[in-house]
């Protein structure tokens, strides 16, 4: 049987990502943002509002980051959503992580999430239905921890999801299958 539990945020598991920028003084911003996606193949949509001052230092400096959180950062993770850049301007030195200038955007990327998309800012909607930043990615990086035979190995990577039911995070780990090929069995 089944019951309605009065949720509607209810898409599992949600990636938990990190936006990163520089604000107007150089230093680095980041926060957390659990709803955004891929676009297309080489784009990103998040879902976050002008009142971000990430959003505000995307929009003036017309890049940004992505990078994947994993499990040994989760805490870095969290507290770079709870934690707004409108309150505490120095967060991310807070956090004790570190930074390296992308070569490819006016961004930055955090060296301790093991991968990063760089991306340039296409657009912002803010209609009825807009969806928030519209990203292009131009590069994706990876430390090469996660490397298995030069391509990503997610169990590496250790990344973890926001869970919207409960609020915690769950890694994301062990391989169940194979896509684009194990449905082909019921294809006969």
């Amino acid at each position: 049987m089944r019951k309605d539990i009065k949720t509607t945020e209810a898409i599992f598991p949600m990636p938990v990502l990190m936006i990163a920028t520089y604000n107007d003084d150089g230093s680095v911003d980041v926060m957390n943002a659990a709803w955004g996606t891929m676009l297309s193949r080489n784009e990103v949509i998040l879902n976050l509002t002008e009142t971000h001052k990430t959003v505000k230092n995307i929009k003036k400096r017309e890049a940004f980051t992505v990078s994947i959180a994993d499990a040994k950062h989760v805490v870095e993770a969290d507290y770079f959503g709870v934690v707004s850049a409108n309150n505490t301007p120095n967060k991310f030195e807070k956090s004790g992580l570190t930074a390296t200038k992308s070569t490819n955007v006016d961004a930055p990327i955090i060296n301790e999430f093991p991968l990063c998309m760089e991306c340039e800012f296409i657009e912002y909607q803010d209609d009825r239905y807009g969806c928030g930043v519209i990203g292009k990615i131009v590069n994706v990086t990876a430390d090469e921890s996660v490397l298995k035979d030069g391509k990503v190995d997610i169990e590496l990577v250790n990344a973890i999801a926001f869970d919207p039911y409960t609020h915690g995070y769950y890694k994301v780990s062990s391989r169940v299958g194979e896509a684009f090929k194990d449905g082909l069995k019921l294809k006969k």
